[in-house]
């Protein structure tokens, strides 16, 4: 048998901090019939986490947010307090939803009309989605793009894209990190980290160019 006294310390620290970030934590206000949430998500007090939605691992659920039935978010995604996420929106990993965020999942809403098709919305990996603003259903908005507080989105949203305004215009692009990139003819910047893009040679979606990170 080991002796707890002979485990280093560092080991003891490492363990229990394993054992945090595998467990769920589910304020006592919250309201979460999902079974399916990912190890070290936590969800806030009056959170709603409806039965078949998925929750992936390290999430945050922030207070007064709704996860309905067939909403999917992957691992590492943060949902600031307010938001409503609807089924037939899938949000991938390290997406960032502002407080307030406005998602849609029907083009032809009535009071008492029920369409059993949902129409899809994807956030791609890493998008940021700033505070109060409102997405049309079935657009997808790209890889490590950024709207802007306030924004009205209602067309797709270019990979490293940055959208503002009502509708949502693209007025530039984004690096990874979150900064504005210098954008060339052929190549992009990040001043911030360093990082460098390529501008593809094909056409993205919204027809803008694509940016592929080096």
């Amino acid at each position: 048998m080991i002796n707890p006294h002979d485990v280093p310390r560092r080991n003891v620290l490492a363990a229990r901090g394993a054992a945090r970030r595998a467990s769920v934590f589910k304020h006592p206000l919250a309201l979460v019939e999902s079974r399916s949430i990912g190890p070290g998500t936590r969800i806030w007090a009056w959170a709603h986490v409806m039965e078949g939605a998925r929750v992936g691992a390290d999430c945050n659920i922030g207070e007064h947010c709704f996860i309905e039935k067939g909403a999917v978010l992957g691992d590492r995604v943060t949902v600031k307090n307010g938001v409503a996420v609807w089924e037939g929106v899938t949000a991938e990993d390290d997406v960032f939803l502002g407080p307030n965020v406005a998602l849609t999942n029907d083009l032809r809403p009535r009071s008492k009309v029920y369409h059993a098709a949902v129409t899809r919305t994807l956030l791609k990996r890493g998008a940021s989605i700033g505070a109060n603003a409102t997405l049309l259903c079935g657009i997808t908005v790209g890889e490590y793009a950024m709207v802007g507080a306030g924004a009205v989105v209602t067309r797709d949203v270019p990979a490293n894209g940055l959208v503002v305004g009502n509708p949502a215009r693209l007025t530039g692009h984004v690096c990874r990190c979150g900064e504005r990139l210098r954008v060339g003819s052929r190549s992009a910047s990040c001043a911030s980290c360093g990082r460098r893009y390529s501008i593809a040679k094909g056409r993205g979606i919204s027809g803008k160019r694509l940016l592929i990170e080096r």
